[in-house]
């Protein structure tokens, strides 16, 4: 028997399509006999119907939600000009670099043309990308504290809650296959 793997407005990933989409309808699929559907379609809006095993659902990534360390913004001399040569640079000689790690190496890197066609923004990004954990970590706790009186809590920050939820799950969710085997071909339950 069948069981609906995914449920109505849950966003799923199209792998075949390589879109995100939403499950508007769930199809089952019923057999004379049965008590229980013997297969599931789901209409994502997409002019076809899928099955479960070319859908991906988003999880939370564990990696995310602890250990982001202690991000910063760090100066790398420019080997490629002088700084004589670009004035217009906000640091001149130099570009950022956003580093991850606790050795000093591994991040965000912006590649020297680029940098030298907007500086000022690039700064911004390194900026952003630094602070980056604080502002999770921020968008995390006015979540949570929302959540734990949302009768209480006044409609703005009601809303500001809803964004910041909205905005963590872009950044935790990973995609994984459904875990049920039944939900691929091929594959029998026992």
């Amino acid at each position: 028997m069948a069981r609906a793997q995914f449920q109505p407005g849950q966003k799923v990933w199209i792998d075949c399509v390589g879109a995100w989409s939403k499950v508007e309808k769930l199809n089952p699929v019923w057999a004379k006999g049965f008590a229980e559907p013997v297969r599931v379609t789901y209409d994502v809006g997409l002019g076809r119907e899928f099955l479960a095993h070319e859908l991906a659902a988003p999880e939370e990534d564990p990696a995310t939600a602890s250990d982001l360390g202690n991000w910063r913004l760090i100066r790398a001399k420019n080997k490629w000009q002088m700084a004589e040569d670009v004035p217009h640079h906000p640091f001149p000689g130099t570009y950022p670099v956003v580093v991850t790690d606790t050795s000093d190496w591994g991040g965000w890197r912006v590649p020297g043309a680029e940098y030298d066609r907007d500086p000022h923004r690039m700064e911004l990004q390194a900026r952003l990308i630094a602070a980056s954990p604080r502002l999770m970590d921020i968008a995390a706790q006015l979540v949570a504290s929302v959540d734990e009186c949302a009768s209480d809590a006044p409609p703005e920050m009601v809303r500001l809650a809803g964004l910041a939820r909205t905005a963590l799950k872009s950044i935790t969710d990973i995609l994984v296959a459904p875990s049920d085997p039944r939900a691929r071909p091929g594959v029998e339950a026992a």
